[in-house]
């Protein structure tokens, strides 16, 4: 996280720049459509769907994600404050990755 920090700010000319979660998600997708792709052995779509499943990525934020089937990814739960400065400070995080659900129980199947 430190080191994907630094790079930002190095980028940007800010060393006040944050970063954010959709930052994080296309940094850690690219990494993995990358890896897809070179297990695959061409771009093709199908072909490259199949390779994502079970490719891994070290997120900026310090832990190992997972492309699972239904691609969803596994991550961290965080539940964090709102700091002054915008940032977050983590209150609870669970020990490992949790498999995220392909949907929301609360919300009926149409």
């Amino acid at each position: 996280n430190a080191s994907f920090i630094k790079q930002w700010h190095t980028f940007t000319g800010d060393p006040k720049a944050v970063t954010n979660d959709p930052m994080e998600a296309t940094y850690t997708g690219f990494t993995m459509w990358t890896q897809a792709v070179k297990k695959a052995g061409t771009t093709d779509v199908d072909k490259v769907r199949e390779a994502l499943y079970g490719q891994t990525a070290m997120a900026p934020s310090g832990y190992l994600e997972t492309m699972l089937k239904d691609h969803h990814l596994s991550k961290p739960v965080m539940i964090g404050e709102i700091k002054a400065n915008g940032q977050f400070g983590i209150v609870y995080k669970t020990p490992k990755t949790v498999d995220g659900d392909p949907w929301s129980p609360f919300i009926p199947k149409q």
